[in-house]
């Protein structure tokens, strides 16, 4: 038995409205970065319930909570069945600006831009890297900015931190903690999926990394490359721009890095239609036990990038789309 608790705040009016009743179906759909959390929703209007953009959501489903967010746009047919989108707060980190930093790790940039743009903040991981060079961002998106500082502590730390919006507040989690012991398989909650590789998009098997050289007019060039896969494949090369006051050992180490990531065949998995589990988010890590899937076989802990979740007639069933790393 699926029980939930759905309710609006209006703004203009202080109204609080349940309309936990009066749901008809519902989605939610959550990625790994650079999107807001997205929930959709469709109820059949009565007498009393009225919202308008920009007011508050609140979706809990058996008494967890699953979405925090706005209303932004609403669509009303005849029948007075109501559609509406909702977002949580990363929405607002669509907003472009201009910002440069010293000696900050990617946490104090959350923390600055969250102040600036009056955005409510959670737990916020400490990441504990200073990054190196002088970040100056113009006119760049706020997600751009944060993601900014999260790749470079990655390339110079190893580790990656999920940052999302837990019910209300911005978060910031290392990936080793998101563990949830759920695990998805042709045994266990799963009915279909399909899995596909790739050397066509997000592969490279040379890495140049270019500095600019304000004194000889031209860029230093810094490569990291595998002949093996070159032989293979053909020459698969990622070109990047990177900061002028990063040194020489410090770029040829974020080359070394970027290949060790990207000189894979992307394996990529997605599971349709799997029994829904509440609170399985984008971010999260789960263990995947499908046997003799294409090449390979499939028994260990995978990270999320992508959850669709949908809920209606009592019932709850989900998407999940992963890449394999092997």
């Amino acid at each position: 038995m699926i029980k939930y608790e759905f309710l609006i705040e209006s703004k203009q009016t202080g109204n609080i409205y349940d309309a936990s009743e009066l749901i008809v179906e519902a989605s939610y759909h959550t990625v790994i970065r650079g999107q807001a959390g997205k929930f959709q929703f469709e109820l059949i209007k009565d007498a009393i319930i009225e919202y308008h953009e920009g007011d508050v959501v609140r979706f809990k489903v058996n008494d967890t909570p699953i979405f925090y967010g706005y209303v932004f746009s609403k669509d009303i047919d005849r029948w007075g069945r109501i559609k509406t989108v909702c977002y949580d707060q990363l929405r607002y980190l669509k907003a472009r600006w201009s910002y440069t930093f010293s000696g900050v790790t990617a946490t104090s940039v959350i923390k600055k831009i969250a102040q600036d743009f009056s955005l409510t903040t959670g737990t916020l991981a400490d990441t504990g890297y200073t990054i190196a060079s002088t970040m100056i961002l113009q006119e760049k998106s706020l997600f751009d900015i944060i993601y900014y500082g999260l790749q470079q502590t990655q390339l110079n730390t190893g580790e990656l931190y999920i940052f999302y919006d837990d019910f209300g507040a911005l978060t910031l989690t290392q990936a080793s903690s998101m563990y949830v012991d759920v695990v998805l398989g042709t045994s266990s909650l799963v009915t279909d999926y399909s899995y596909k590789t790739d050397i066509d998009k997000d592969t490279y098997n040379l890495i140049k990394l270019v500095r600019p050289n304000k004194d000889t007019g031209y860029g230093d060039a810094y490569i990291a490359k595998d002949e093996t896969t070159m032989k293979k494949w053909g020459t698969l090369q990622k070109y990047e721009v990177v900061d002028e006051n990063l040194n020489a050992a410090q770029i040829q180490a974020q080359a070394e890095t970027c290949l060790t990531y990207y000189n894979r065949v992307l394996r990529t998995l997605k599971l349709d239609n799997c029994l829904g589990v509440v609170g399985l988010r984008a971010g999260h890590m789960v263990t995947i036990d499908i046997p003799d899937i294409g090449d390979i076989s499939l028994s260990k802990k995978l990270l999320l990038d992508s959850v669709d979740h949908r809920f209606g007639n009592g019932k709850h069933v989900m998407s999940v789309g992963m890449r394999v790393i092997i």
